[in-house]
């Protein structure tokens, strides 16, 4: 059995938002917005106005997940949310708005903010419930967002859909402290998809576990050079708004786990990424897999613990096998400890690749210290190993 502390250290890092359910009496036209995060290589493809002026945004690490900053309104105020590749709706706490995390967005002081009208003449209504059963009510909205770009003036996106929330759940208050959640998914209200065809839907970023780093769109976003892999990415009827990839294989040091002869095999998308969830969750009967190879390594006393969780009584990394997430398309990701690791209290490490939620997620921890690309239009995830708190330290 586990103990106590060991549960509790599992249960505060696996915060996730992928899976989310929108509902509303009315769907909502989309206007544009844009953000960015890695400059790279400029594509034929874009517009040579976006290439001298691409838009970027500064993102914090904050406990398991990462906040982008962002303006909204006229006149603008800074908020900070959770930046979420597996949700699609952007919102953000409004006045009025009991016991949430401030500063809060108030519409009657913004010249550009207009409700969403449905029938009747009410103002559209929202809702969200997210897989962890967090939650976000309020109503549907039109304002302009303001963020950075490389020409030094802000990049002004008016007309974009938000939502202004008067209702979220407690465990959006500790212990992240977001103002809301930035949505990024393929869906057609997210942000990178009301950023218009000039981007073609392409957005990078690099993820550390300590500093700021940022988030590209557009030229700046595209991922190449020496060390780059390249995943296949899957858009799955059954769930249009995620990113998918294939995983076909886990190795733990020298031992290779196949998906192939169990129920998680697939050939065309098996796992969801996502910027929003921090560990990595697989299906049980896999990641038991997985948990017994990683037993056979560590010779390390073992924490009391559920069936679930592996868990040790030590900080010595050295102990730990050296993991490989093998993507079809040709990516095989060879992890730092620190993807698939975390030490809790100075003395507990827990494999953070774990079994749980109704759909596999490739979570940030896992991704940490990798430049990760999107590019939609091509259907491929780039991965480019690199030490992303150096990049803008």
């Amino acid at each position: 059995m586990m103990s106590t502390a060991a549960t509790l250290f599992i249960q505060i890092i696996t915060f996730f938002l992928f899976s989310a359910t929108v509902s509303s009496s009315s769907t909502p036209s989309g206007g544009g917005f844009s953000i960015d995060l890695y400059q790279r290589r400029s594509s034929s493809r874009i517009s040579n106005t976006q290439i001298r002026s691409s838009p970027y945004a500064d993102t914090v690490f904050e406990k398991s997940v990462y906040l982008m900053k962002l303006q909204i309104g006229t006149p603008p105020i800074e908020i900070e949310a959770i930046l979420d590749t597996g949700s699609q709706i952007t919102w953000t706490n409004c006045f009025p708005c009991n016991d949430c995390i401030k500063p809060l967005f108030d519409p009657s002081k913004s010249s550009t903010y207009k409700n969403k009208i449905c029938d009747g003449g009410s103002p559209c209504p929202f809702e969200i419930n997210y897989e962890d059963r967090t939650y976000s009510r309020g109503t549907y909205a039109t304002e302009t967002i303001r963020i950075k770009s490389t020409s030094g003036k802000p990049y002004v996106m008016p007309g974009t859909t938000i939502g202004c929330s008067h209702n979220s759940s407690a465990d959006f208050k500790k212990p992240y402290k977001p103002s809301g959640v930035v949505g990024l998914n393929w869906g057609s209200l997210s942000l990178v998809s009301q950023m218009g065809e000039d981007m073609l839907g392409l957005m990078s970023y690099c993820f550390s576990p300590k500093g700021t780093s940022k988030l590209n769109f557009g030229s700046n976003a595209i991922v190449s050079g020496d060390g780059t892999v390249v995943a296949n990415m899957y858009r799955k009827k059954e769930a249009p708004d995620y990113y998918f990839l294939n995983l076909d294989a886990v190795s733990v040091g020298k031992t290779r786990i196949q998906t192939l002869g169990t129920p998680f095999h697939a050939s065309k998308g098996n796992i969801i990424i996502d910027s929003g969830t921090t560990v990595t969750y697989l299906p049980e009967s896999y990641c038991k897999k997985v948990r017994i190879a990683v037993e056979k390594v560590v010779k390390a006393e073992r924490v009391a613990s559920s069936e679930k969780d592996l868990c040790y009584k030590t900080n010595n990394m050295d102990l730990f096998p050296v993991i490989t997430m093998h993507f079809q398309g040709g990516a095989d990701l060879v992890m730092d400890k620190y993807n698939t690791f975390m030490t809790s209290g100075g003395e507990i490490t827990c494999l953070i690749i774990i079994s749980g939620t109704s759909t596999p997620i490739f979570g940030n921890r896992a991704q940490n210290n990798f430049l990760v690309g999107y590019d939609p239009s091509s259907q491929l995830v780039s991965f480019k190993p690199t030490n992303c708190s150096a990049l803008w330290s």
